[in-house]
């Protein structure tokens, strides 16, 4: 069942049920808490005493005495006269037997009915015949053995009828129309939402679809959340579908790294058993060759151990007072013999005096190395590097620098992204992994690392570590 139609039972049934509850218990709480007698149910008491006194007309004063005197048992808040036709009193309950004249008779009845809206006693006038003359049965109740609340509606005609009919409707049927608006008006956001969320799929490329509800409640709280999740959901899958792409071209990529290596230095095995080169310098070369790719293999699969150990968990930091000066000049003298005969152009500034800081100097060291690696692979035809150690008061900074082709503007804000790449086809080597892992390694020390290049001119990588 529909929510619409759910909600048109659940008025519809609502306003029978509250019109059938307000006869109910307007009835039951005018029997129990407004006790006392009505205006309505006098005229009839007194009749009845009157007709009882009527059908015995031979029966004489006692009998007289008797329907009255038990009538008042009945009803002791009631004071019961019996008057002949000169105010005369010929029996008087309370035992008090005054005598009334014309004037007295119609004063009492002078303030009526506004003397029944009073704190006065209430006088019932019945007129009577007994014995062939005229009497009068005059019934007084106390404003305290009437009811305390009384509604009357004088119906002479059907037209009446309406005036007192169509209010009530109207006042009935107010709240339900208002209620059905308002019900109206929340389905319709509510089946906007629900829409919205069937619409909703993060593979389309078409726009995600926006709610515009202004409201502060519940549903208007709740659309702005779809809005922000289905912006959230479709920006998520994109970096998914992007990440699993990375994937699938780092497999490639280390298919055919490891490939090429390994068939070099297959053929070059093969040339060194069987002898076939021309002299000790040739035999040197290529066994310098063989060992470079198993260096290079080997550094593909410390790449492997490094993604994996970021798919398991974030780095941890082992931080104590390190020697950074130290630390720079050691890696700097490696790549220095590294690089012996290739006619690179080395440019190393560190300080004299040490510089010590809290750092994890293996994660250190493992980040200015794959800087290192990364302008020397990149950076080599401009057969330049440089290593330079900086501070200031707040932080301490390494800058590598290579004056090779550099990093296109586009590439520069994606270059530390884990498995991207400059060079998209097999001219570059790596998996795409290093930067990533000197960005992590960068900020797990709260410090940062920047790159500034102009292609064919100059790229600098800075990596800042905080005092």
């Amino acid at each position: 069942m529909k929510l619409r139609t759910k909600l048109w039972l659940l008025l519809m049934l609502s306003a029978a049920f509250s019109m059938v509850l307000f006869g109910f218990t307007s009835v039951w709480i005018g029997k129990t808490a407004n006790k006392g007698y009505a205006l309505f149910e006098l005229n009839p008491l007194a009749l009845s005493i009157v007709d009882s006194i009527e059908k015995q007309p031979a029966s004489g004063p006692d009998a007289l005495k008797r329907i009255l005197d038990r009538a008042h048992e009945e009803h002791p808040e009631i004071r019961l006269l019996w008057i002949d036709e000169t105010g005369m009193s010929f029996y008087d309950t309370a035992g008090l037997n005054p005598t009334f004249t014309f004037h007295d008779l119609a004063k009492l009845m002078q303030n009526m009915p506004k003397q029944y809206l009073t704190n006065d006693d209430v006088p019932i006038i019945t007129p009577a015949t007994w014995s062939g003359q005229s009497y009068y049965l005059l019934m007084t109740i106390p404003a305290s053995a009437m009811k305390q609340g009384e509604v009357y509606f004088l119906i002479r005609t059907l037209k009446s009828l309406l005036t007192l009919v169509l209010p009530l409707i109207l006042s009935f049927s107010l709240p339900y129309l208002l209620a059905l608006w308002s019900f109206t008006e929340l389905n319709k956001r509510i089946r906007k939402l629900n829409n919205a969320l069937n619409q909703l799929n993060i593979q389309s490329s078409s726009p995600v679809v926006e709610l515009a509800d202004s409201s502060k409640d519940e549903i208007g709280q709740l659309t702005q959340h779809y809005n922000s999740m289905a912006h959230r959901i479709r920006s998520q899958f994109a970096q998914i579908q992007q990440f699993e792409n990375n994937r699938k071209l780092l497999l490639s990529n280390l298919s055919h790294d490891l490939r090429t290596p390994l068939t070099t230095m297959l053929g070059y095995a093969e040339m060194i058993r069987t002898g076939n080169y021309s002299d000790e310098k040739d035999l040197q070369a290529r066994a310098k060759i063989i060992l470079q790719r198993c260096r290079y293999m080997d550094k593909l699969l410390d790449q492997m151990l490094d993604i994996s150990r970021q798919d398991a968990e974030a780095l941890t930091l082992r931080s104590v007072d390190h020697n950074v000066s130290e630390l720079t000049r050691k890696i700097a003298a490696e790549y220095i013999m590294i690089l012996d005969g290739e006619q690179f152009e080395f440019d190393v500034e560190i300080p004299d005096e040490d510089i010590s800081i809290p750092i994890d100097a293996p994660l250190v060291e493992r980040a200015l190395r794959n800087i290192l690696d990364n302008a020397i692979r990149y950076g080599k035809e401009g057969r330049y590097l440089g290593i330079r150690l900086k501070e200031d008061g707040q932080s301490v900074n390494v800058s590598v620098t290579d004056k090779g082709k550099g990093i296109p503007p586009e590439h520069q804000a994606h270059i530390f992204e884990r498995f991207y790449r400059v060079d998209s086809g097999r001219k570059g080597e790596g998996l795409g992994i290093g930067l990533a892992i000197v960005k992590d390694v960068a900020l797990a020390h709260h410090g940062s690392i920047e790159v500034h290049s102009t292609p064919n001119e100059e790229t600098v990588f800075k990596l800042k570590l905080p005092r």
